[in-house]
């Protein structure tokens, strides 16, 4: 392997590229201007590249140094990370968990309760985003996640299966453009969500109707929860998925319009973590009890 050039000429080029000055970057660090140019020197002719040029009394990044920057910011913060998480005492009572907004209000929050009556004395954390977790870089214990069980370095247990389906208001069935077969959706606003848009017209081929009623002007959100939203405010159709919507289709706050017309989603939701804590017992807790919930939920 080649030799990695010098530790302190990598932070003094990092703090330079940042200023583009020699002079704030001296003032960052404690040392003299001097210093800082010695040390971008000596790191030049280590890795056998310019890193710096003026250009009419200020200081640029030459192409090369361009390029290698990124890298040497992403590498001095997963340090800082590191140590920052070295230095804090490690709480084996907290479990962060990640998903999706959707995932977490409609199906994994009316079942918290049980969980934590079952292990009080673990402390349960609920971050939701859109975006795969960074096990490596995040304090993120476990995920659940919708794909297909493929996520490397990872284990991941399998939860549930869905089925896709059309719901709307209850209004919309009786209004003045009423709901009953899926040709009715000509009349009416499909609700998107931008990171899943294949499954509109994967339920339109599947109902025989023709897919470019997926194409039409709509309304498009980020997450399948605002979706839904629009959907119970009688905005428009959206599609609905077995476990997050039963609740509100119990409730009648949703309705599913065209019945046991459903079509198998071709992915699943998987409880996902990295293998050097998968068997750690505040996570091994959380995956017997999530997985008992879902295990009358069988795998296509």
């Amino acid at each position: 392997m080649p030799m990695l050039p010098s530790l302190n000429g990598l932070l003094v080029f990092e703090a330079a590229a940042r200023h583009l000055s020699f002079t704030r970057a001296a003032a960052e660090l404690n040392v003299t201007q001097t210093a800082v140019s010695h040390q971008i020197r000596r790191l030049e002719d280590q890795l056998g590249v310019r890193l710096f040029v003026r250009q009419n009394r200020a200081l640029a990044l030459t192409r090369e140094a361009q390029d290698y920057l990124p890298s040497v910011r992403t590498a001095f913060e997963d340090l800082r990370r590191a140590t920052d998480r070295l230095a804090r005492p490690k709480r084996d009572d907290v479990l962060t968990i990640s998903t999706t907004m959707t995932m977490a209000a409609k199906w994994l929050m009316p079942r918290l309760a049980d969980f934590q009556a079952a292990h009080p004395g673990i402390e349960v954390r609920i971050s939701t985003s859109l975006r795969l977790v960074d096990f490596r870089r995040e304090e993120i214990d476990l995920a659940i996640r919708y794909g297909r069980g493929h996520w490397p370095n990872t284990r991941a247990d399998w939860l549930m299966a869905e089925d896709i389906f059309p719901v709307c208001s209850p209004a919309l069935l009786a209004g003045p453009k009423p709901l009953r077969t899926p040709a009715d959706l000509v009349a009416h606003t499909l609700l998107h969500v931008d990171s899943i848009r294949d499954e509109w017209p994967l339920w339109l081929t599947a109902a025989g109707q023709p897919t470019a009623l997926a194409a039409r002007r709509g309304l498009t959100f980020d997450e399948r929860l605002m979706a839904l939203q629009a959907a119970t405010n009688g905005l428009g159709v959206a599609l609905g998925r077995t476990a997050t919507e039963a609740a509100d289709l119990e409730a009648g706050r949703l309705v599913a319009p065209f019945g046991t017309l459903v079509v198998p989603a071709d992915a699943g939701y998987y409880l996902v973590g990295p293998l050097e804590t998968a068997d750690a017992v505040r996570i091994k807790l959380f995956r017997d009890w999530l997985t008992a919930k879902t295990a009358l939920r069988p795998r296509r």
